[in-house]
């Protein structure tokens, strides 16, 4: 079983940055993708970014595109979300999340992946 756990979430102001991590344990991060979900209140979760198994490949929602990088040190079994320029619109919880496929395009549907963590809410005031 793996197990997610996401930290450095918190307030910041419009405009302001965030890293965001997400540590695993339990089974074999490095061979994992890794991706970030967002969910605000009332809404449904959203794909926000996918990092491939060996960091060759990524994917970002348009929302999110040119403000945001993910990345991940496989030594540390740890995938980031670095966010600047950040919104209002961008408040939610942020979750990661890891997919155990190797094969096929990069997954932005939460239906792709096997585990979760449990959130870290940011919250970005205007």
């Amino acid at each position: 079983q793996v197990h997610l756990v996401e930290s450095g979430g918190g307030l910041v102001q419009a405009g302001g940055s965030l890293r965001l991590s997400c540590t695993a344990s339990g089974g074999t991060f490095s061979s994992y993708r890794m991706g970030w979900f967002r969910q605000a209140p009332g809404k449904e979760r959203e794909f926000v970014a996918v990092i491939s198994w060996n960091y060759e490949r990524t994917a970002y929602a348009d929302s999110v595109r040119g403000r945001t990088t993910i990345s991940r040190d496989n030594a540390k079994n740890t995938v980031y979300l670095q966010m600047n320029s950040l919104k209002p619109e961008d408040t939610a919880v942020y979750y990661c999340a890891a997919d155990r496929r190797t094969t096929g395009p990069l997954g932005s549907t939460a239906v792709a992946y096997d585990y979760w963590g449990q959130g870290t809410q940011v919250t970005v005031s205007s």
